[in-house]
């Protein structure tokens, strides 16, 4: 399936406009995981080297999105990259879902200095476990699965034994690499990042995003009150 456009992916849900999205009173239904891109590429320059690195663009984006989604929705974090005792170990879970968790997001998010590889898969599953049988994972990306996991697999697994668990994916300034070195499953796909097969298999979201705001407002969709919890064509919603 090729990328959802933000514009479509806005289109499903009310959680783009500004302030509390109408009957936000009541909680959103579902907990929800956060699984943020903390790998070497997210702080690399680009051909501008006075232009902001990835990670301090996402920064300002979680700044603005959070304080419209953690008052309705209990949000927890989980990070990837730095840290590890080697490149693919640093799979931090910063917290579980919790209320009113926004400062707490953006104060993990904040103090992530990139570092290591991308185990989109790895990270996905224990964000995943975290949630059990029921929940909605945001993973945000800018890249490929680099540590020789199998996002595909891990999707259709996750569709068989969790079907009330969503995975949605932001792709946030994706380059996409059909040499990616340890992506088994990359050279199977027409696509820009592995990691597109999650939402596929578990009826959540592919958005790609380029700006702040694009990526702001697509975590207001994935996260807020008001998104659909899997495609129209199922009726549960969030």
């Amino acid at each position: 399936m090729r990328p959802l456009p933000l514009c479509l992916a806005l289109a499903l849900s009310l959680a783009t406009l500004p302030g509390p999205p109408p009957q936000a009173a009541a909680d959103c239904a579902r907990d929800a995981m956060l699984v943020f891109d903390g790998s070497g590429s997210m702080g690399e320059l680009g051909h501008d080297p006075t232009a902001p690195t990835r990670i301090e663009d996402a920064r300002r984006a979680v700044r603005a999105a959070m304080p419209d989604i953690a008052p309705y929705r209990r949000v927890g974090l989980l990070t990837y990259g730095p840290g590890g005792a080697h490149a693919c170990s640093g799979i931090d879970l910063r917290f579980g879902p919790r209320a009113d968790s926004g400062p707490a997001v953006v104060a993990g998010i904040d103090a992530l200095q990139p570092g290591g590889l991308t185990p989109l898969a790895a990270s996905v599953a224990a964000a995943a476990d975290v949630l059990g049988d029921e929940g909605i994972v945001v993973l945000v990306t800018d890249g490929n699965e680099t540590c020789g996991g199998t996002p595909c697999a891990l999707g259709t697994a996750l569709a068989a034994r969790r079907p009330g668990l969503t995975v949605h994916v932001i792709g946030f300034r994706v380059v996409y690499d059909p040499f990616s070195w340890n992506s088994p499953e990359a050279q199977e796909l027409d696509g820009e990042t592995v990691a597109q097969c999650l939402p596929d298999a578990t009826g959540g979201l592919f958005v790609s995003t380029e700006t702040v705001n694009e990526l702001a407002d697509a975590l207001r969709v994935t996260l807020g009150c008001m998104v659909v919890g899997r495609r129209p064509t199922d009726a549960t919603a969030s």
